[in-house]
């Protein structure tokens, strides 16, 4: 095994390309933001580093709580925990230290990101359970998705309210 499996093992766990595709989301909220209050290159940064440590969370947590449905349905049977590529611990280590990245970022970012960044893992959290008992569970998807562009809001601006 070479030094670049585990990165790629994880990175297929996540499916980390699909993080390429939602940058967009949180990136369009700071344009936005940037429009008025102006941006600095650092704050790009750790938006970055939110929206794909909250991301790799979500993820990571969602493959925890659906591993044993995943490792009776066929088509997910060999995904990295049914399969036994990566472990039970391993992924919780890696669901902990997500989170912590993101909390990081937002604390680098602002005092109010800092605080709702609970909020947003509780969401994307929440959303790996409302799977197996709503309907809805992609209204709480959509949300999740929704709060990207409003943390980036928030990080640029530093406060929870409307454009202009």
């Amino acid at each position: 095994m070479n030094r670049l499996s585990p990165v790629l093992l994880y990175g297929r766990m996540i499916k980390f390309s699909h993080s390429i595709f939602a940058l967009p989301f949180a990136l369009s909220g700071a344009a936005l933001a940037a429009a008025t209050h102006g941006i600095r290159p650092v704050q790009v940064a750790w938006i970055v580093v939110a929206m794909v440590a909250a991301r790799s969370a979500a993820m990571g947590f969602n493959r925890l709580v659906d591993r044993r449905i995943d490792a009776d349905n066929p088509r997910t049977a060999q995904r990295e925990l049914p399969s036994g590529a990566v472990s039970v611990l391993a992924v919780t280590l890696f669901v902990i230290l997500s989170a912590v990245a993101l909390v990081g970022a937002a604390w680098q970012l602002n005092r109010l990101c800092l605080l709702l960044s609970p909020v947003a893992l509780a969401v994307v959290f929440v959303y790996s359970y409302t799977k197996r008992f709503t309907w809805a569970s992609h209204l709480v998807l959509g949300l999740a998705l929704a709060l990207a562009p409003l943390g980036a809001w928030i990080a640029v601006t530093g406060r929870f309210d409307l454009p202009p």
